[in-house]
């Protein structure tokens, strides 16, 4: 097959690539960042690059005007190189990486009575052995054995091989004094089995804190909690973007590219350039060594897990919707190539089905919603919007792909609610004139999403949107006006800005708006018909997400996010997902719950027919299209009317 020559612009040499093969695929042999947040499917328009010399075919030109492939515009992902060429690469959107600030660290109270001697499977066991002599030549494993039945009482205890290579060294280095770090299930069970995790030279002091992380792999947002098993005291926190964005910013996205050849590992390497990078940033608060790391608890959804794993994740979005597998057995970090301890426990949480996965799982335990007798709706306003109804005796589920509009994508100054995020915005009926709260009390930045839900219900209340979120550009303000995306409404003037330019909400931006609450809305209406129970008999809602604990009830209604009811039955928890896996990292009776909870929960496919797409449809406006359902919104229009 003949070979052409690529030159990118923006990378420092030539590559040689054969014909037929991607433009996408022929930046990244150069390493060449492009933008892919589609998945690489053609319809977001992101990875469009200029072709000044050269042949290449477009397989589509979506997104693209007359004049842009006039210019020699192509999308890289739907273009294939047919000879020579030469490329100009435009200033790619850059994912704003910021670790955890004020808004996205949260308080952690360690459960009451926790008892780390009965809870906790990691334990440090201290050994002073009996050197070998020619009266005594035990082996080295069998002399650690034998201490470990005499000082712990464990008399099955496994080790790997690279253990077995390390272990006489360390013995002889450290004059026979030692530190074991074990695993048991059980240590108060002579005969169960436990497993050699690290054999440490000298006498760890009994206060010397023993490390682990929970971690929540969300589709938008990565978090890592560094956890002192001995206390349960949640030490340091830190949060990110998932780096799989750049490839899809929902999982149906990231599954497509996941198919292409070679793409599944890149998608597993940029989560785990994310995850131990927030690892990294944890450890270094406390000068720990993230080597000293010896057990892992991951939560997150179906996909997330699959692709962090190398497992295909292609017969999750094919009928009909099918994992490879929803309980992963327990796994080592060299396995799955966590920076932390090779030989440390690696415990993936499991998951109902291809859409309900570890992180509700996770969310349910923590929410408390498995040990209430109320009709309880649980809510996690994520990108796919998972919900679950039920009580301690019965949890149904389903799933709303909402994609990740609420937590800062598909948003054009969209943003995580960290420093410089506006949460909260009002806006004058009058002279249409916003104020708004900022993260810090500092210069704005972008919007994060209860920011979001704030301004899109004053921008309803006030007539700069109507329902189906168009923005009239008829009113007497010159915050309305036609940009570069469209509509838009003007939330911040470039001087009063961080960024030197004027903070928007689109039309584009809006409808990605009403699409995610329509979906999570859709669902959960959807979920309570199918089992018979009436919204209004729901005696709580407890809401799950990164940013779910800010949002205002009141304009979450306004814009029909939430069902209206009476305010005291809202409870806002924050991240649940991270929550759980903490407290399955800390109790093995809290990880037995879990796998308890995903047996139980029973899995509702909302494509099987059109009722979802029928409720779907419906809840595609400000607030709904049946006004009834929302009389507290009614009221509020008819007290604005009355005002004009």
């Amino acid at each position: 097959m003949a070979e052409h020559t690529v030159i990118f612009d923006v990378a420092p040499s030539p590559i040689r690539v054969p014909t037929g093969t991607l433009l996408t695929e022929a930046a990244r042999l150069a390493g060449v960042e492009l933008a892919q947040p589609c998945g690489g499917q053609g319809r977001c328009g992101r990875c469009a690059v200029q072709v000044l010399e050269g042949q290449v075919r477009r397989r589509s030109t979506l997104r693209l005007s007359a004049e842009d492939l006039a210019a020699g515009y192509a999308l890289a992902c739907q273009t294939v190189i047919e000879g020579d060429v030469r490329v100009v690469v435009p200033p790619q959107e850059k994912i704003e990486r910021r670790l955890t600030t004020d808004r996205t660290a949260v308080e952690v109270t360690v459960p009451a009575g926790y008892d780390p001697q009965h809870a906790q499977t990691i334990h440090r066991v201290a050994l002073t052995l009996p050197p070998p002599s020619m009266d005594d030549q035990t082996d080295d494993w069998a002399r650690i054995q034998r201490g470990l039945r005499q000082h712990a009482q464990l008399a099955d205890v496994k080790l790997s091989l690279a253990q077995m290579r390390r272990i006489g060294r360390t013995l002889r280095e450290a004059d026979w004094q030692v530190t074991a770090v074990l695993d048991a299930e059980a240590w108060d069970c002579p005969n169960c089995p436990a497993r050699l995790i690290d054999l440490l030279p000298g006498h760890v002091p009994d206060d010397a804190p023993l490390w682990g992380v929970a971690i929540d792999i969300g589709t938008t947002t990565v978090t890592v909690w560094l956890v002192d098993l001995r206390t349960g005291k949640v030490a340091a926190q830190a949060a990110e973007y998932n780096a799989q964005i750049a490839r899809g910013e929902d999982v149906i996205s990231r599954i497509i590219y996941s198919t292409r050849d070679g793409n599944g590992e890149e998608l597993r390497r940029l989560v785990l350039g994310t995850i131990n990078a927030l690892i990294e940033a944890a450890c270094k608060r406390l000068s720990a060594d993230p080597l000293t790391i010896y057990k892992a608890t991951i939560a997150g959804n179906s996909t997330m897990m699959h692709l962090l794993l190398g497992i295909p994740a292609s017969s999750i979005r094919l009928t009909p919707f099918v994992t490879a597998i929803n309980h992963i057995p327990t796994l080592r970090g060299e396995e799955v190539g966590l920076a932390i301890h090779p030989e440390a426990t690696v415990d993936c949480l499991p998951g109902v089905a291809s859409y309900v996965g570890a992180d509700i799982t996770a969310g349910v335990l923590s929410s408390g919603l498995a040990d209430t007798d109320k009709v309880t709706l649980f809510i996690d306003v994520g990108t796919n919007g998972e919900i679950v109804l039920g009580n301690r005796d019965w949890l149904v589920t389903v799933a709303a792909s909402a994609g990740p509009a609420f937590e800062g994508g598909g948003v054009l100054h969209g943003m995580r609610a960290t420093r410089g995020a506006i949460e909260e915005v009002w806006i004058n009926g009058q002279t249409y004139e916003p104020t708004y709260r900022v993260v810090g009390n500092v210069k704005p930045r972008g919007i994060c999403g209860s920011g979001l839900i704030s301004l899109v219900a004053e921008m309803f209340l006030t007539g700069l949107v109507d329902k189906g979120g168009h923005i009239n550009l008829n009113l007497p303000t010159p915050r309305v006006r036609t940009g570069e995306h469209g509509p838009e409404y003007v939330v911040c003037w470039a001087a009063d800005s961080a960024e030197g330019h004027d903070i928007v909400i689109t039309h584009v931006d809006i409808d990605n708006l009403l699409r995610t609450k329509a979906a999570i809305y859709a669902g959960f209406t959807v979920l309570a018909q199918s089992v018979g129970v009436p919204l209004e008999t729901v005696e709580q809602v407890l809401v799950g997400g990164s940013f779910g604990k800010y949002i205002n009830v009141e304009k979450a209604v306004e814009i029909g996010l939430l069902p209206d009811m009476p305010w005291d039955r809202f409870h806002f928890l924050g991240n649940t997902a991270v929550r759980g896996a903490y407290l399955a990292l800390l109790d093995r009776d809290a990880r037995a719950r879990i796998r308890d909870i995903a047996s139980r929960m029973t899995y509702i496919e909302l494509s099987a027919d059109n009722t979802f797409y029928e409720a779907f449809t419906s809840a595609l406006f400000l607030p709904h299209t049946d006004l009834s359902r929302f009389p507290s919104v009614q009221a509020a229009i008819a007290a604005r009317n009355h005002e004009s």
